[in-house]
């Protein structure tokens, strides 16, 4: 146990000395595994599971749907999204803010990428809202935490590798983030109603009656058509998560294709940029796991449940406990990378706990509830400060607005976030009630 301690107070000191989170895991997993063992172990362990993790097929379906999401940028059904959002509730203050985060869970639900949401609805919305004299820190605010929605409504990467991870049924992940995903629209509509009522300056009172084209109709249609064809044929099992990437992808390519946005130089592009995340991800994977394995053999999870065991807590209160383990990683760790490195460690516990009768009583209902409440934990740690991935993606797309007022308006949807993840961890039904 002492050694995987070390393993992590070193893979910490890397990542803040700025070395790649990928690599800082596969340097401290390979050099720990071979204290323990030998490098001849260690070496193959690395060799082994770089192999496995590239011809992995069920991870096939993680290029394909980020495919999928990078077409369905440059088709235009953003804006589509946005006038439609607005035009239902531009009678509101602040119904242009509101609108912003209708667009991006919309466009979250069929794009699975926060980060590309975030980018995306900043160059629609970003104009219009200064354009109607909205403050900065809430129509960045709402951006950054839009965004945030789209590692949990599906489909989404970050539910799919968790599904991975712990062999849980992937299309059940994804029904269960539906109706959390839309509280989290919700609630975020809320803390704009609260925050221009409290600052009334933040948004101007009148807003200008917009016009819904033909287009912006039929990008709508198409986007929950496809979000429909997706959850429907995977959980109806008509196909597989991965065939259903592939579906996805096909049909993102048809919808940018007739929208006309789709060019020889934009499909080049996104092809590239869907080849680099993807390679960014598995080279995050297969450290997690060279450190994973590292850490279990060094007997950390073992350990970790005998400590919490001989504490005599309520499951309740160890799931609490781990909720604020994971908001301070968050802090200073990647989503991805977190959830890579701990679910391994902390899922044995979670499913050791004993939540009684009811719908928890079922192990398969605990897997997938803490599946949800990681990746609620996971969209908050997006727009945390110092990391907080999100407000950093709009800094490079914004570089006029500083970080300072980013983060002042990201806080009444971090509040509201909070708020939700207490509500889904007392009410486990709100997240299983679909299945």
């Amino acid at each position: 146990m002492i050694e995987a301690l070390l393993g992590f107070a070193a893979l910490f000191a890397l990542v803040l000395v700025r070395v790649p989170v990928a690599i800082a895991m596969i340097l401290v997993g390979t050099v720990g595994f071979a204290v323990l063992r030998n490098w001849s172990a260690a070496l193959n362990l690395l060799g082994g599971t770089a192999f496995d993790t590239g011809l992995s097929f069920t991870l096939s379906v993680i290029p394909m749907f980020i495919f999928m999401g990078n077409l369905l940028t440059i088709s235009g059904v953003s804006q589509s999204l946005f006038s439609a959002a607005n035009a239902a509730l531009y009678r509101l203050r602040g119904g242009l803010a509101m609108a912003t985060v209708v667009a991006c869970g919309g466009f979250s639900a069929v794009c699975g990428s926060s980060l590309a949401t975030a980018a995306t609805m900043s160059k629609v919305a970003m104009p219009s809202m200064r354009k109607a004299g909205y403050a900065d820190s809430l129509a960045t605010g709402s951006i950054a935490a839009g965004g945030t929605l789209g590692i949990l409504i599906p489909p989404s990467v970050i539910l799919i590798i968790y599904g991975l991870i712990t062999e849980a049924d992937i299309g059940k992940l994804f029904i269960a983030g539906i109706i959390p995903g839309l509280i989290g629209v919700l609630f975020y509509m809320g803390a704009v109603f609260v925050a221009v009522r409290l600052k009334p300056e933040l948004a101007p009172e009148g807003n200008e009656i917009p016009t819904l084209s033909r287009r912006d109709f039929w990008g709508v249609l198409a986007v929950f058509g496809l979000f429909l064809v997706i959850m429907v044929g995977i959980y109806g099992g008509f196909f597989t998560p991965t065939e259903a990437a592939g579906i996805g992808a096909g049909t993102a390519f048809l919808i940018a294709l007739f929208s006309g946005g789709l060019t020889w130089g934009r499909l080049f592009s996104a092809a590239v940029n869907c080849a680099r995340t993807t390679a960014m991800i598995f080279a995050i994977i297969i450290g997690a796991e060279v450190f994973s394995n590292f850490v279990s053999f060094a007997g950390l999870p073992d350990a970790i449940l005998e400590w919490v065991t001989s504490l005599e807590l309520s499951p309740y209160m160890v799931m609490l406990m781990l909720v604020l383990i994971y908001i301070l990683l968050g802090a200073v760790l990647e989503s991805l990378s977190m959830i890579l490195l701990t679910v391994p460690i902390f899922f044995p516990l979670v499913t050791s706990l004993d939540f009684g009768t009811g719908i928890l009583s079922d192990p398969e209902m605990v897997v997938i509830w803490f599946g949800i409440i990681v990746v609620v934990v996971t969209e908050i740690s997006l727009i945390s400060p110092p990391i907080g991935l999100n407000v950093f993606v709009l800094r490079s797309v914004l570089p006029d607005v500083p970080l300072k007022t980013m983060f002042l308006g990201i806080f009444p949807f971090w509040a509201a976030d909070i708020l939700r993840l207490g509500i889904l961890i007392a009410v486990p039904g709100l997240s299983l009630m679909l299945l």
